[in-house]
């Protein structure tokens, strides 16, 4: 696998469970591109449980696998969001989310517990989903008039592009991704059309 065109990350959300001494970690897992995207899975999670006493987690994003943090939301200092992001990491995983919710039974588990419950819930919730290698994308946010929009869209599907967030109206939006290999060619072409306007967000 070429670490410059292809990553491992997860399919769909999965989920983990792990027990000790009455407190149940319910660990969640889940494909993820960007810190707002990680707020609003860390936010639904929540909503989902509002009896639990912690929410910790970990993310890694970029090809590079980079950009990354951990979270113990109140649990002692590198007992959950650390071994959290070891298993990310010890699956090689980028692009990845994963949080672990804590019902607490009663019982402390001491750092050493916490560890080894938060570890065992991430690795469950990863192993009980589906790892796949995914190509790696250049990223681009485009707008345009409304008359363009046949001509855009017909090239857009003839090469077969990812679209993502479109929004057409009096001034068109979308958001698509291109082949690491068809980046020039296609946006030297785009930007043919008069009222186009284009963003690089990135390559992930």
């Amino acid at each position: 696998m070429s670490s410059n065109s292809k990553y491992l990350t997860l399919k769909d959300q999965s989920e983990g469970l792990y027990k000790e001494k009455g407190s149940k970690f319910i660990g969640f897992a889940v494909a993820c591109y960007s810190e707002a995207e990680a707020k609003k899975y860390i936010k639904k999670w929540r909503d989902e449980h509002p009896q639990s006493r912690h929410l910790c987690y970990a993310y890694r994003f970029g090809v590079d696998k980079k950009k990354y943090r951990t979270n113990d939301d109140g649990e002692p200092s590198n007992s959950a969001g650390a071994p959290i992001l070891g298993q990310i990491e010890s699956f090689d995983l980028t692009n990845v989310l994963i949080g672990v919710i804590r019902y607490f039974g009663g019982t402390k588990l001491g750092v050493g517990g916490l560890i080894t419950a938060y570890r065992a819930a991430a690795r469950e919730s990863i192993e009980n989903g589906e790892v796949v290698e995914q190509e790696v994308y250049n990223w681009y946010k485009m707008s345009f008039d409304y008359a363009d929009m046949p001509h855009v869209m017909n090239y857009i599907k003839n090469k077969n592009l990812r679209l993502d967030n479109k929004r057409f109206e009096e001034s068109c939006e979308l958001t698509f991704a291109i082949n690491l290999d068809e980046t020039h060619t296609i946006i030297d072409r785009l930007k043919e059309f008069n009222s186009m306007n284009l963003i690089d967000l990135g390559v992930y």
